[in-house]
């Protein structure tokens, strides 16, 4: 039997080693962890826009996050860490724009105390550097701000994500095909498997990475795996600054450990203008980037998911404030005025939104970590959201190292996979 499987596999045609779906920068960052950690590999990225970091990548605040949020030990914490560190190297390697800022986080009530305590122990657990400040030593800061108490935390910078993920791309030596959107997948045990692309183009793979972002969870499916989770689009929304002299850097509130989202922030970013956001409602589409975009068949298969409706039951109150936030400009500026007082609402100047895609299980649980998860000739990343982009260089390794053991496994006799560098 294993010398019919090994006859198979050597008369197929293969159109690459490895096929991923999705030019973010999650995806760009496997392409370019595989080429390095095993020159030789055939690489393909299919991507349905017509160019790369259309969505989640270039559509973020451009923050290269400390990892001070995240539990010590978990996945977003080790590599948001590392990935800071990285992220800085590769972009000073390669001349993208970024710098590394240090940011405030500020609390502005009595009882954000002591989770704004819990964060300074978090920070040390995971090996960051941070000051405490008082209400008076945040002005050293930002003199236009104002609270009880705040944290400085050094390592956090910004940078120029979509500047990375063209890099990555350039870099990886693999071949991105853009416009290139997904409609069908058919897997064959001991083959691989075969993409069909909407335009009718059939590419043959060992292996398939999906890195589908927004719709990750729907490509699972059609690869013939349960990702056990659905992805809930949040849609974030921004402002710029009119006045961007009133922030010097990064201000950000202390977040609810309740929730996955870090609040309404001030960032200023690498073309020296302020983001004012982002806040959290649900999206009516994947790709739905304000109110008007509806899609019936997405907004459906949302709400028949059961997760959803227990978010809604359990977190109603906190949405009920996000829906209003989006829907009253005064009610937004309102919010950044705890921060900034002398903010006002001719300040805040409408910019473009972006779109979380946030996994959701079947019992409301919003999935805190990244998520990875493996079928056969199959690796699917089903949770990245922020700070996936800080992240992404570790996270495309660890996907890179799945993705090529499973090429090894399929290696026939006398056919080796890749050889890996090092």
């Amino acid at each position: 039997m294993e010398e019919v499987r090994a006859g198979l596999v050597r008369s197929t045609v293969y159109d690459c080693d490895v096929l991923v779906i999705g030019g973010g920068i999650v995806g760009l960052s496997t392409a370019y962890a595989i080429t390095r950690a095993a020159p030789g590999t055939r690489v393909t990225v299919l991507e349905k826009e017509p160019g790369p970091a259309r969505h989640q990548t270039g559509r973020n605040s451009g923050v290269i996050h400390s990892g001070v949020y995240y539990r010590p030990g978990s996945l977003k914490a080790r590599y948001a860490v590392r990935g800071a560190a990285e992220m800085v190297k590769f972009c000073a390697e390669y001349g993208i724009d970024h710098a590394v800022t240090g940011k405030l986080i500020v609390a502005t009530d009595r009882a954000e105390l002591p989770r704004l305590h819990a964060l300074v122990q978090r920070g040390r657990e995971n090996g960051i550097p941070v000051r405490e400040l008082s209400g008076a030593q945040i002005q050293e800061y930002e003199p236009e701000v104002r609270g009880l108490a705040a944290i400085h935390v050094g390592t956090t910078g910004i940078c120029d994500y979509v500047a990375v993920a063209r890099q990555l791309a350039r870099a990886s030596g693999a071949e991105i095909r853009y416009g290139a959107e997904v409609h069908r997948v058919d897997r064959r045990p001991g083959l691989g498997v075969a993409v069909r692309t909407r335009t009718g183009d059939v590419l043959r793979a060992r292996v398939l990475v999906n890195c589908g972002g927004l719709h990750c969870d729907r490509i699972a499916r059609l690869t013939g795996d349960d990702p056990g989770m659905r992805i809930v689009p949040f849609r974030g929304e921004y402002y710029e600054l009119a006045r961007p002299k009133l922030v010097r850097g990064l201000v950000y509130p202390v977040p609810d450990p309740a929730f996955p989202f870090l609040g309404v922030h001030l960032t200023r970013g690498i073309d020296g203008g302020v983001h004012v956001g982002p806040n959290a409602v649900p999206a009516l589409a994947r790709e739905g980037y304000g109110w008007g975009v509806v899609r019936p068949r997405e907004l459906g298969a949302t709400l028949a998911w059961p997760g959803s409706w227990r978010i809604a039951r359990r977190h109603w109150r906190y949405g009920a404030g996000e829906l209003r936030r989006s829907l009253s400009r005064s009610a937004f500026t309102t919010a950044v005025r705890r921060l900034l007082p002398a903010v006002t609402e001719d300040d805040l100047v409408a910019a473009p939104a972006g779109v979380r895609a946030q996994a959701v299980l079947a019992d409301g649980t919003l999935v805190d970590d990244f998520l990875i998860k493996e079928g056969a000739h199959a690796v699917h990343v089903l949770n990245a959201p922020s700070p996936a982009a800080t992240a992404s260089l570790p996270i495309g390794r660890e996907v890179a190292r799945r993705a090529l053991a499973m090429l090894a496994d399929q290696a026939p006799p006398g056919h080796p996979a890749p050889r890996r560098a090092g």
